[in-house]
């Protein structure tokens, strides 16, 4: 092979817009965006979570030492509680697994570590089941979620007010309503058993009419510091998650 193919050229922040040469003689590390493809009411896109997960994990990168890539997002998940309504595509906690299992296992053939940065809830059994096998296998795999301490749950006043500050040509203002705000646990029974449309008719659960673009710059901070300080410390719990 050509000399000149092993050069050291700049480092890349994003996996999809690099090349193999940029990529030659480096072990970078990797963050995944995690997020879904599903409702969020009538006021906000269907990749919402996708959305949140990608700005969080541009932001979080930036704020790591060493060589961070970002990889293209994953944007279908486990969406079954939201299939209810239309848009909504979800390919379950089992497919999802195997997708980040067989994800993990190729990349890290390059990759020093990876790290999946989670913005949809029903998620969590995938991501924590693969990142678990995975380190299990001795692969340097883990995850840390998009949250913020009293977050409401679905598409009210804490997803509109980031959508707001990141996206804010794409929340439509004047179709927002508010949900069911009654706590997730009490509502769990009915959710378990006819998901989001048997508690909330119009999707919401909690209130997007108090969202507003500086609230979302607030959480979204919250969101990217907290995320960055668990993969500096890099402490994955036994189910693969950063403490």
């Amino acid at each position: 092979m050509n000399s000149a193919y092993h050069r050291r050229v700049a480092f890349p922040s994003e996996l999809g817009n690099s090349t193999t040469r940029q990529l030659l003689d480096q072990t970078p590390a990797l963050i995944i965006p995690l997020g879904a493809t599903e409702q969020h009411g009538p006021h906000l896109p269907l990749d919402t979570d996708t959305r949140i997960a990608t700005a969080v994990s541009s932001a979080v990168a930036g704020l790591l030492p060493g060589d961070w890539l970002i990889a293209p997002a994953i944007g279908y998940g486990a969406s079954g509680e939201h299939e209810g309504f239309p848009g909504t595509v979800s390919i379950g906690t089992a497919a999802l697994r195997e997708l980040l299992v067989e994800f993990g296992r190729s990349a890290c053939n390059w990759a020093s570590r990876l790290v999946f940065v989670n913005g949809h809830g029903g998620n969590l059994d995938a991501v924590a089941e693969a990142t678990t096998l995975l380190r299990v296998e001795g692969r340097d795999a883990a995850w840390s979620p998009c949250s913020v301490a009293g977050a409401d749950a679905h598409a009210g006043h804490t997803e509109t007010s980031v959508l707001l500050h990141i996206s804010p040509n794409d929340v439509r203002i004047d179709e927002r309503v508010p949900g069911n705000a009654a706590p997730l646990a009490e509502l769990m029974p009915r959710l378990r058993h006819g998901g989001v449309a048997a508690v909330s008719p119009v999707g919401v659960l909690g209130d997007p009419t108090t969202a507003s673009a500086a609230e979302g710059a607030r959480i979204f901070t919250e969101m990217v510091e907290t995320c960055a300080r668990r993969i500096a410390a890099w402490t994955p719990n036994n189910r693969g998650m950063l403490e």
